[in-house]
């Protein structure tokens, strides 16, 4: 940015300008007169009849919107499972547990005594699969050959819950404290630390 010094006829650039800590008044140009008469005149314009209707129509449409409930109910709105919170997500659902970790659980229980069971990744495609059906609030029958015969899809499937709740299942808040238990000196005393620690997790992380 220049500007020409009235005295030399030759610009001066603005840092040197600021660094004197003033404009000489001959550098300054007012805009006022530029400005067009328009726009220093312009009133605002009232709303006109179609707009107001608009604006009617607008607030009706708002006011009348179904509820959260009404949309779950037709099938409209589905509540997000990966990814979500895990408090507003048992909110939503009206669980104690998320059920698909319920599920995968259960079926690990019964049928995946096996190495390697939270080590192994199953297969992405079924994983997917398991994943889609959970989020379209459906529980998918994990007893089929495809689950039976790569039951380490349902083990990552576990994982991929935990590694996608925006607030981790032990917490932000509470990251310091459990690394401060975990390096206590002792095995007793690093086993009562943790289980202080875990004592103050939100009821749905600590359920």
């Amino acid at each position: 940015c220049w500007l020409n010094s009235s005295d030399h006829n030759t610009p001066f650039p603005l840092s040197i300008l600021l660094q004197v800590g003033f404009f000489p008044s001959e550098c300054v140009e007012l805009i006022n007169d530029k400005v067009p008469q328009s726009m220093t005149n312009s009133v605002p314009k009232p709303v006109s009849k179609k707009h107001g209707k608009l604006i009617t129509f607008l607030r009706t449409f708002m006011k009348s919107r179904p509820t959260k409930q009404k949309l779950k109910q037709r099938g409209i709105l589905k509540e997000r499972v990966f990814g979500c919170d895990l408090g507003e997500h048992l909110l939503n659902s009206g669980h104690d547990v998320p059920q698909v970790l319920k599920s995968c659980t259960e079926f690990i229980e019964k049928h995946g005594i096996v190495d390697g069971i939270y080590r192994l990744s199953g297969i992405a495609s079924n994983i997917q699969k398991l994943r889609h059906e959970f989020d379209s609030e459906q529980i998918p029958d994990l007893t089929k050959d495809i689950y039976i015969q790569d039951i380490h899809c349902v083990g990552s499937l576990c994982k991929l819950y935990f590694r996608e709740l925006p607030n981790p299942l032990l917490t932000y808040q509470l990251y310091e404290k459990f690394s401060d238990a975990v390096s206590a000196a002792t095995d007793e005393e690093r086993l009562v630390k943790i289980h202080d620690v875990i004592q103050q997790l939100p009821p749905p992380h600590y359920r």
